[in-house]
């Protein structure tokens, strides 16, 4: 079976790839086909993450192994499409260049039939041109607003109780 994705760049303009790649292709392979699409030259860090309806970012899949050794990875080239998308769970968050922040929401629109004489991966659709820069990011804080407003403003540092000149 073939996976047709909508690959989003998470800003206000319409930046989009519509790509088709078989369901069996592993995440580096969908990875390669993603950076060459959009124009970026495929060597920095990458992870995509499974996500849900609402698009939070669920487990991470790493392009390579950055762990301590201590909690076991996924990898993208140990993970098919199939094991990640699929009808039941078809969004995908994708982060290239961790020092950029690039985020494509990603999100399976159909699942269809092989078509003799087409060759996979296949970009059927490019709207869009990237942007010189990555999109600013607005991150959340965990905090909720009451607990913001009780928080001591670090400029009123005399109540801190201790020395300033300590050492």
């Amino acid at each position: 079976m073939i996976y047709r994705f909508r690959v989003i760049l998470d800003t206000e303009e319409d930046v989009f790839r519509d790509i088709e790649i078989e369901q069996e292709a592993t995440l580096e392979q969908f990875h390669n086909v993603i950076t060459q699409s959009f124009g970026f030259d495929g060597t920095e860090m990458a992870s995509f993450y499974i996500s849900d309806d609402q698009w939070n970012q669920g487990e991470e899949i790493s392009l390579f192994d950055m762990s301590d050794g201590n909690q076991p990875v996924r990898l993208m080239n140990e993970t098919t499409l199939i094991d990640v998308a699929h009808e039941a769970s078809p969004k995908l968050i994708y982060i290239y260049d961790f020092l950029s922040m690039w985020t494509f929401l990603v999100e399976l629109a159909e699942i269809a039939e092989y078509e003799n004489g087409r060759e996979y991966p296949n970009i059927m659709f490019v709207h869009g041109q990237l942007p010189d820069n990555a999109p600013e990011k607005e991150f959340k804080a965990d905090v909720n607003d009451e607990e913001n407003e009780s928080f001591m403003d670090l400029d009123e540092y005399d109540d801190l109780g201790f020395d300033e000149n300590w050492n």
